[in-house]
């Protein structure tokens, strides 16, 4: 069966209504590496350019609502469903980072630095979470980071330094440490 038909019809509708409103959109992350493993997703993250303020004005203020701080995301209701729309992001650049008199150089204290989807794809952890799957147009896989081939190889490797973006956002050790026990990697 092809990975479009195991999608959830919610999921393509949401992401079908974000680009015809004008905005990029895609499913990125574990439900695509579970998708290409021929797993059922136990959930699904969408990715776009849309902010969160469009993602609002799209779906309305009864099917979505604008949550976090560090880093904006959007939930949209779909049923008693609920699905995290992420726009892309991108890294902080050097002036934004001196907005804080502690910044450390590592620590990413604020996430809202909207970019494209390149930019999203070096954003991410891990190689295989940085996939993505355009469930509506004819793109399919998007692949930046070599996650498709990590996959094959069963795994796990960071993009980019690897010290570096753990140092950022420690939890990816155990992100790491999960598909290693879960999936043999």
């Amino acid at each position: 069966m092809p990975i479009r038909e195991k999608i959830r019809p919610a999921v393509r509708e949401i992401v079908g209504h974000l680009v015809a409103n004008g905005f990029e959109t895609y499913i990125v992350g574990g439900a695509v590496r579970d998708l290409l493993m021929d797993l059922t997703p136990k959930d699904y993250d969408i990715a776009t350019a849309a902010t969160p303020e469009d993602v609002r004005r799209v779906f309305g203020r009864r099917r979505s609502r604008i949550i976090g701080r560090r880093f904006r995301l959007v939930h949209v209701y779909a049923g008693s469903e609920i699905y995290e729309v992420s726009t892309f992001r991108r890294a902080p650049s050097e002036d934004e980072r001196r907005e804080h008199h502690d910044d450390d150089g590592v620590m990413i204290w604020r996430d809202n630095e909207y970019g494209t989807l390149e930019q999203d794809a070096e954003r991410r952890d891990l190689t295989v979470n940085a996939l993505y799957y355009d469930p509506v147009g004819g793109r399919g896989i998007i692949d930046m980071v070599g996650g498709v081939r990590d996959l094959e190889e069963r795994r796990a490797r960071a993009i980019g330094v690897a010290a570096t973006r753990l140092e950022e956002d420690p939890v990816r050790m155990l992100r790491a440490l999960k598909l290693v026990g879960q999936f043999d990697f």
